[in-house]
């Protein structure tokens, strides 16, 4: 679980949600409520939350459209340790491991810890599709502008040309 807290790490996780829960709360509430479940996470600190935007599911399909944001938080967990906590949170808003991509009302993915690169076991890291994904990327840029692709080294600025054609919109904030 938790090592040396002397050695805090940059944790990023994207948050997206596109179904209201059960409860009724809709996607855009379930994930402020998801950054507040992050802060409890123990041996984590939240550094900084992104603005939220709205985006097209990717791949295209029928659903409705995703809210994403990056939260960026400060500690030193196992990655395994940190994955089984945001499937447990993913849970607890109702969401239902179905199909690939299928729409849901909370997604939480670890996109990287610090600079760590690993391809086994899960979680791989950093997450193997978050440099081709705007909806990644633009939130990322407002909690961590000088990120760097811990595989291929290249920065922000380089990577987001390749997604720029991809439906996002800064949502407005009091949305």
């Amino acid at each position: 679980m938790l090592q040396s807290a002397s050695s805090r790490t940059d944790i990023l996780i994207a948050v997206g949600a596109n179904l209201p829960r059960e409860s009724g709360e809709t996607a855009a509430e379930t994930c402020l409520w998801a950054v507040e479940q992050l802060a409890r996470i123990e041996g984590l600190s939240v550094v900084a939350v992104s603005d939220w935007y709205e985006s097209a599911p990717v791949p295209p399909s029928g659903q409705p459209p995703y809210v994403n944001g990056m939260v960026r938080l400060s500690g030193q967990v196992d990655p395994a340790w940190l994955l089984d906590r945001l499937h447990g949170i993913e849970a607890a808003a109702g969401r239902r491991r179905t199909v690939a991509n299928a729409a849901r009302p909370l997604d939480l993915d670890i996109i990287a810890m610090g600079d760590l690169v690993r391809t086994a076991p899960d979680p791989i890291l950093p997450h193997p599709r978050a440099t081709q994904r705007a909806f990644v990327l633009l939130p990322l840029r407002d909690v961590m502008p000088d990120w760097r692709d811990p595989v291929s080294g290249q920065a922000l600025d380089a990577l987001l040309p390749a997604v720029a054609g991809q439906e996002i919109t800064r949502r407005a904030a009091a949305d």
